[in-house]
């Protein structure tokens, strides 16, 4: 596990772009399982937080916390706001490393199982985000990313039991749920970020 300080303004940025590159996938996603907002949210939250980062003083996570926690509407916005704000205190009260992000991380998921009373099984960002997390505090971004991205594609296979996707039940089924994903192109982007030359799947890939 790397000890570098973590560049949350090139995951900011990093994160945005692959969320606006893959913006109409996220919204079919969503389509499949929601009201097709998911993708429209989280592209309109990131270039928020791109915005406010560049005026400062917020850097990367801090920007995204406070964008998604007061701005961004839907399910998903408040919660990834609880993920961001958590990840950004514990990168400004430690050394920024890979165990102070994944304090944060972990302390993220814990707000949002709190708040959202979500658990792994149910067909939400859970489901990616926890499996990162574990990944992470053991073996670094890389395999936090790898793990988020499978536990993205498990959803596929679940039935929905929280949000707007649990009226669906079974036709939830056969894509994977848009929140997970949107965690895995998070993770995706942190582990570019911190472990350049690291082999990292593309969430969105073959998918478009």
């Amino acid at each position: 596990m790397t000890d570098q300080p973590l560049d949350q303004d090139a995951v900011l940025t990093r994160f945005a772009r692959a969320v606006t590159d893959g913006h109409g996938t996220l919204t079919d996603l969503d389509q499949h399982s929601g009201d097709g907002d998911y993708g429209d949210n989280l592209r309109a939250g990131v270039r928020l937080a791109v915005a406010l980062a560049q005026r400062g003083p917020q850097r990367g996570f801090g920007a995204l916390g406070e964008v998604f926690l007061d701005e961004v509407g839907g399910t998903s916005g408040p919660l990834l706001g609880l993920l961001f704000s958590e990840v950004a205190r514990a990168l400004a009260h430690g050394p920024a490393d890979a165990a102070s992000f994944a304090a944060g991380a972990r302390a993220g998921l814990t707000a949002i199982q709190r708040v959202g009373e979500a658990e792994v099984g149910d067909r939400t960002m859970v489901d990616a985000l926890a499996p990162a997390v574990t990944a992470l505090g053991r073996d670094g971004y890389a395999a936090a990313a790898a793990a988020a991205l499978d536990g993205a594609e498990r959803t596929a296979d679940l039935s929905a039991r929280h949000g707007r996707a649990s009226y669906l039940g079974d036709r939830a089924k056969g894509a994977p749920d848009p929140g997970a994903v949107g965690v895995a192109l998070l993770f995706a982007a942190v582990a570019e970020v911190a472990e350049p030359g690291a082999e990292v799947a593309d969430p969105l890939a073959g998918r478009s």
